[in-house]
């Protein structure tokens, strides 16, 4: 039925609506295809999308659209027509003679149009960037009229603004997103003093509550303070409360993992160098020293120090003075030094790896942080606080423990602490999206609440049965994360994001290991 000019007026108005509109990719096509087929008469029309040289199909309508259709993929280079519109930035109506040639029609194979079928291609673009193109198909044979040929580029022009308007709105979601997350990490970085206070004073644990007693105490003085305790403890989360509880609290809080550097980069770390101390030194460089003036340094692992590096920083926590690598000028800091350490030092000093009067120094005020299995009140408020923080970062869940898993929880020997359990969790909420978390899905089952018995050793699993390859625990983890996903690669709930891979590296990763 032909339009009036009044309904032309309407339906345009609609589509201008989507580009004032903040609406995203896939509610944009979907509701112009919706305004066109009031605009121009069809049985198919399809949204293509430019993906380099090919067109991908990206919606359609019409009473032959279809999922192949939806699927459908053209090579632009076999098109000449379809180039031209986009090289000239018209809509063209194609005549019988456009599909009788080599060209043929876009859909041949696919759809089964009588020769001489009413058919047009609208370039979308914006600026000089080209996004794509529409195609209009009639079963009925005749060209489109020169009016609606007029229209479709209207149409096309309204649709392409509202299509890269979209486009960046998407683009700004995701980097609002990344924002948003490195915004988090910069408040755990500079807002962890008072994070890292209040998880230690909601401590349920009489022993934990005694150690928090006595950071309190060593916090406003100037002394160094020795933190000790097993791996995953929460070592560094204590140093951060004794600076949140100091006078130094409004100072940086800098840190340095002294296992984690080269024995030889260890000292230009520390106290910084000068250009053209050493082989890659193309600038000065200030040093953690330096960068923590007015506040704290935490050294982690300061058991790892190399003995050079620990005579300068003797010299540091003695006199508050050094020298950068290369230089023969003397820097004056002032810094409140908290070492964290796993390993015995007093063996270390005996075996001749640390220096006798460094851990003297270090030692005035130790503190022990006790392992996991030692405040087990503490368990359950860890792994809650865990579970809110994993639902807040992905956007999944919630989750809940059960009674029977916080008892459990609470009786595992927990042997890597803290970090074992966060880990435990994060495994736990990739099994299950949302809702209650077993023992099964903790990797506590079996436990049932009893001491755990010692893990057997490799040799004696390997006498039992052979051990999966590395490919074959590969490709189960990928197939968990699948599974978990729905099958999705793309997006912020994709298993992309949760394997932290590309998506086409993932993509091809999955193809190698047979998994689709």
């Amino acid at each position: 039925m032909p339009h009036t000019v009044v309904d032309y007026t309407a339906d345009l108005h609609d589509l201008a609506a989507l580009v004032a509109g903040r609406a995203n990719t896939e509610d944009v096509l979907d509701r112009a295809l919706g305004a066109l087929t009031a605009l121009i008469p069809h049985d198919l029309a399809v949204v293509f999308r430019l993906d380099g040289a090919r067109l991908r199909a990206v919606a359609a309508t019409g009473s032959l659209a279809s999922p192949q259709v939806r699927a459908h993929n053209l090579d632009l280079a076999r098109y000449p027509t379809i180039r031209r519109a986009l090289e000239l930035r018209i809509p063209i109506a194609l005549a019988e003679h456009n599909h009788a040639g080599e060209e043929g029609d876009p859909f041949d194979g696919l759809l089964d149009f009588p020769h001489g079928h009413a058919c047009m291609v609208v370039p979308l673009f914006a600026g000089d960037k080209s996004l794509g193109i529409i195609t209009m198909d009639g079963r009925g044979c005749g060209m489109y009229p020169p009016e609606h040929v007029r229209l479709a580029g209207v149409y096309g022009q309204l649709v392409s603004l509202a299509l890269l308007l979209a486009d960046q709105a998407s683009l700004l979601d995701r980097y609002r997103h990344q924002l948003k997350e490195q915004n988090q990490l910069l408040t755990e970085e500079t807002g962890g003093a008072a994070i890292a206070c209040r998880r230690l004073e909601a401590s349920r644990s009489p022993r934990m509550a005694e150690v928090v007693r006595l950071a309190q105490q060593v916090a406003p003085a100037a002394l160094p303070v020795l933190i000790r305790g097993e791996t995953g403890t929460g070592k560094e989360v204590l140093a951060h409360a004794i600076h949140g509880w100091s006078p130094r609290v409004d100072g940086p809080f800098v840190k340095l993992n002294c296992s984690a550097i080269p024995e030889n980069l260890v000292e230009s770390e520390l106290f910084g160098h000068v250009k053209g101390s050493f082989s890659g030194a193309d600038r000065d460089r200030r040093g953690r020293f330096v960068t923590a003036n007015g506040g704290t340094l935490l050294l982690d692992e300061i058991g790892d120090m190399p003995l050079a590096a620990q005579a300068k920083l003797l010299r540091v926590l003695q006199e508050g003075t050094f020298e950068p690598v290369g230089a023969d000028r003397t820097v004056r800091v002032d810094v409140r030094v908290i070492a964290a350490t796993h390993v015995d030092l007093e063996k270390a000093v005996a075996a001749g790896r640390f220096r006798q009067d460094l851990y003297y120094r270090l030692a005035v005020f130790p503190l022990r942080i006790p392992p996991l299995r030692e405040r087990p009140e503490d368990i359950v408020p860890i792994a809650l606080e865990a579970l809110d923080a994993e639902s807040a970062r992905s956007r999944r869940g919630p989750w809940t423990l059960p009674a029977e898993t916080r008892t459990v929880m609470e009786r595992a020997p927990w042997p890597g602490n803290v970090r074992e359990l966060v880990n435990a969790l994060e495994r736990a909420t990739i099994l299950q999206r949302t809702g209650p978390l077993s023992v099964t899905h903790l990797g506590l089952l079996g436990q049932g609440g009893s001491p755990a018995t010692p893990p057997p050793s490799v040799s004696a699993v390997v006498a039992a049965e052979r051990l999966p390859t590395f490919e074959e625990n590969e490709r189960r983890y990928f197939a968990t994360v699948l599974e978990h996903v729905g099958g999705k690669l793309y997006g912020d709930d994709g298993a992309a994001v949760i394997v932290d891979l590309p998506p086409t590296t993932l993509r091809s990763r999955l193809v190698k290991l047979g998994l689709r």
